[in-house]
C-alpha cells in the first residue's frame, strides 16, 4: 500500500505546479476513487484510473491559482496604497471593517450579484443598499472603492454558459439560487 501511495504522489508531482500541493491531491483523487467504487488499489486499472484523477485535479489546482493571482492583480491595482507608496494588502482593508460589512465585501469581490448577497445574509433588499451604502462610505474614508458590478468576474471564462448549466442542476437539487465562485465552480444554495 505504502509503495501505491508513493507512486500516486510520483504522478502527482509530475502534474501539480506545487510539489507541497501533492499530498492533498492525492489523498482528494483516493476520496473521489472510493466514491466511485474504484478504491480497490490492488487492480491496476483502478490506479490507471486513480492518476488520471490525479492528472485533472492537479490540472485543475493549477488553473485555479492562475485565475487567483489574476484576481488578486486585478484588485491591488485599484487598491489604495499606504503612507510608504506601498499597496494595502485586502485582509488589512478588510480587517478594519465591522463583521458585517465584511460579510457584504468578501461576497462581492467573489462576484455574487446583489440578490444573492441578500439571501445568503438574510437581509432585505432595503437592509442591504444601507450596508452597501456604508461599505462605499468606509472604504472611501480608507481610500478604496468597491469595484464596479462584474468587475470581480473579468476573467476568461464562459459566465454564460455557466449560469445556463446552473439550471438544470438548480431544478434537480430543488435549490433557491445557483451562483459561482470566480474560479467557475458551481454553488446551489437550498434552504434548509
Amino acid at each position: 500500500m505504502a509503495g501505491t501511495f508513493r507512486e500516486l504522489e510520483r504522478v502527482a508531482r509530475r502534474w501539480s505546479a506545487r510539489t507541497e500541493d501533492t499530498e492533498d491531491i492525492v489523498q482528494e483523487s483516493l476520496l473521489t476513487a472510493h466514491a466511485a467504487g474504484r478504491g480497490d488499489l490492488d487492480v491496476l486499472a483502478n490506479r490507471r484510473w486513480i492518476a488520471a484523477v490525479i492528472r485533472n485535479k492537479a490540472k485543475l489546482a493549477a488553473r485555479s491559482a492562475v485565475r487567483r493571482r489574476a484576481r488578486e492583480d486585478q484588485w491591488r491595482a485599484v487598491q489604495p496604497s499606504s503612507d510608504a507608496g506601498e499597496p494595502v494588502s485586502v485582509a488589512s482593508l478588510l480587517s478594519r471593517l465591522p463583521p458585517a460589512l465584511t460579510s457584504v465585501a468578501r461576497l462581492a469581490l467573489s462576484g455574487l450579484d446583489r440578490r444573492e448577497i441578500g439571501h445568503l445574509l438574510g437581509l432585505t433588499d432595503e437592509a442591504l443598499r444601507k450596508r452597501v451604502s456604508s461599505l462605499r462610505k468606509r472604504l472611501g474614508a480608507l481610500g478604496a472603492a468597491l469595484p464596479e458590478p462584474g468587475q470581480a468576474l473579468t476573467l476568461e471564462l464562459a459566465y454564460g454558459r455557466i449560469r445556463e448549466a446552473l439550471l438544470p442542476i438548480l431544478l434537480r437539487r430543488r435549490g433557491h439560487f445557483a451562483t459561482h465562485d470566480p474560479d467557475g465552480h458551481l454553488l446551489i444554495v437550498r434552504r434548509t
